[in-house]
């Protein structure tokens, strides 16, 4: 009957550390590709976009995890309204979907509240500035299912540029209120109110009770954009989807269908850009 072997197990080899002193937390983050939204909250990245949410009040903030260059870029007076860290760019960027353009910081926080058109529209029309002008036509845009972030972040910032009063979208069909679209913004997911509705005719309705001219702009709309807007006070803009446009019944909510003239043999403009043209032409 063979012996037991009696000696002790060895315990398995591992490094030793020495602590000198406080090692700084490194930042934890979930595995490079998960969705932006966490447990609490979502994930905003880019310098403009998160120098516009800090500064909003109205933005529940949780934890930004920045590198230094970013830290002194947006400075300790915003920085301070919320707890965060500094760490690596490889360490940002793993905290966000892949290839998204962090520059260096990414914002852990809450949703804007829902806002109603009534609420928003019961403000007084301001200037690109966000200063009060009385008198001044009130814009808003209606956006009939557009589903890309970067066309609609574009459009956020043409309607902050011109002092659009909102942005309005349907709620399943609009891209969410995260990363991708607050960085197109650059800021104006969180000057602009992006007002989502369950139904975009009904909106319409409600529209043309407060007072606004309601506009399709369509490639084959019934007259020139510049005509349709001559002797308009407030204007509802509806701009349609990437692929399929405006949609009928959508249409059919609205006063007038318009297009912009075009000296080109293209066929149409990107619709971030026909909105800037419009937005444009209305405050001429």
């Amino acid at each position: 009957m063979p012996r037991k072997d009696r000696r002790p197990s060895r315990p398995s080899a591992r490094p030793q550390t020495r602590s000198h002193g406080h090692q700084p937390q490194r930042p934890q983050s979930p595995k490079r590709g998960a969705s932006p939204r966490q447990a609490s909250g979502i994930w905003l990245y880019g310098l403009h976009a998160v120098k516009a949410a800090l500064a909003n009040p109205r933005r529940k903030l949780h934890r930004a995890v920045l590198t230094e260059r970013a830290a002194e870029e947006i400075g300790a007076k915003l920085l301070g309204r919320v707890r965060h860290e500094t760490a690596d760019a490889d360490a940002v960027g793993k905290l966000l979907p892949p290839g998204a353009v962090h520059q260096g910081v990414a914002l852990n926080c809450e949703p804007l509240p829902q806002r109603d058109l009534e609420e928003v529209l019961g403000a007084p029309a301001r200037d690109a500035a966000g200063q009060p002008v009385a008198g001044r036509r009130r814009i808003v845009l209606v956006l009939d299912q557009l589903s890309d972030p970067h066309n609609t972040g574009a459009i956020l910032r043409s309607a902050a540029a011109f002092g659009a009063s909102a942005v309005v979208v349907q709620d399943r069909h609009a891209p969410p209120e995260a990363g991708a679209l607050a960085k197109a913004a650059s800021g104006a997911l969180d000057s602009v109110p992006y007002v989502s509705v369950v139904n975009i005719a009904r909106a319409l309705d409600e529209l043309a009770k407060l007072g606004f001219w309601r506009i399709a702009l369509a490639g084959d709309g019934e007259m020139d954009f510049r005509e349709a807007v001559n002797n308009a006070g407030d204007v509802a803009l509806v701009l349609g989807s990437e692929g399929a446009g405006i949609r009928r019944l959508v249409r059919e909510h609205c006063d007038t269908a318009a297009f912009l003239p075009i000296e080109s043999a293209m066929e149409s403009l990107n619709v971030s850009n026909a909105a800037a043209i419009a937005l444009y032409e209305l405050r001429r």
